[in-house]
């Protein structure tokens, strides 16, 4: 996975990919006071979150990043969760309180993630109903497609993509997010975009088509439809988070960190930090054991063994 980044463009929240020069900054990970005040007190938490949230062995402390990651490339002050609260965001209420998932052209069975595992996920994850619209056919005129000089494979414009969702928000979404097996580009002079997304239009558009080995001329290994759905389900999760007002983490291994390239991705967990899980409750304010016995179901359903131990590790501090 090349670079990818979160840029604030006129309202809306980007996130790019591009081939291009790195520029190397000297970033220090937080100190365990500063990841402590990043969370805030927890004196007036519920006592199940207050357990859910005590940043134990569970959450292992952002790494020093390397030549090529993320941190080394993207100075990023990070937000702590009383800046979170202080800061305008789009939550759900009565009216507008259901995910939608849209998918845009074919998902084969063989090279894509199933689109009702996702659903799945996303509701477990999200604790809000999630919906799968019906289909939509690639429209070449609205979506502007082009041929990759790099993978000589079709690309969609995800900002024309982005200006068509925004005319069909169905009303009562929360928020409405495109799925396409179609690789992506922003603007002429870009590579390619894993997705977009617009906070205050509340639609975005996210590409699964790089998850595929074969994608890149590689060799599918036996689980391949295993790893496609992993990190179909963790950049889904990942780029969601942002549709809530959530930043890139830098305070823990975290769902929500940034990633410059498809190992770095791979390490991400799919769980939140203690920070970015207090931020999403504030702003849904879901029960965290539900949530966390729907993960563990999921996680058991599709043989996540790794998840779901954490996940039970989690339910156990609960009692």
């Amino acid at each position: 996975m090349p670079i990818r980044s979160l840029i604030k463009l006129g309202g809306l929240l980007v996130a790019l990919s591009w081939f291009g020069p790195q520029f190397v900054f000297a970033f220090e990970p937080p100190t365990a006071l500063e990841r402590v005040n990043a969370l805030g007190s927890l004196e007036t938490a519920p006592a199940v979150l207050q357990r859910l949230l005590t940043p134990d062995a569970d959450f292992a402390p952002l790494r020093t990043p390397g030549y090529g990651d993320w941190l080394a490339s993207h100075p990023e002050r990070g937000q702590t969760f009383g800046g979170y609260c202080t800061v305008g965001f789009n939550r759900p209420n009565s009216s507008r309180n259901v995910i939608y998932l849209l998918p845009l052209g074919e998902f084969p069975p063989d090279t894509s993630p199933p689109l009702e595992d996702l659903r799945a996920y996303a509701e477990a994850y999200f604790q809000l109903s999630v919906k799968i619209l019906t289909a939509v056919p690639i429209d070449e005129k609205k979506f502007t497609p082009r041929i990759n000089d790099y993978t000589q494979k079709r690309q969609l414009l995800s900002m024309g993509i982005l200006a068509y969702l925004k005319t069909q928000l169905p009303s009562d979404a929360y928020c409405l997010l495109g799925v396409t097996m179609d690789d992506l580009y922003p603007a002429p002079a870009w590579n390619y975009v894993f997705g977009q997304a617009s906070l205050s239009g509340r639609v975005g558009i996210y590409s699964f088509a790089r998850y595929d080995p074969a994608f890149f001329g590689k060799e599918r290994p036996d689980d391949y439809r295993q790893i496609i759905l992993q990190r179909s389900c963790k950049v889904l999760a990942h780029e969601t988070t942002h549709m809530f007002g959530l930043p890139h983490c830098i305070y823990f291994e975290c769902l929500a960190n940034g990633s410059n390239n498809l190992d770095e991705a791979d390490i991400c967990p799919h769980h939140l930090c203690p920070v970015c899980l207090r931020k999403l409750h504030f702003n849904v304010q879901f029960n965290p054991v539900t949530r966390y016995e729907e993960l563990a179901k999921f996680y058991r359903t599709h043989n996540w063994d790794d998840e779901a131990l954490w996940t039970d590790r989690q339910l156990a501090k609960a009692k």
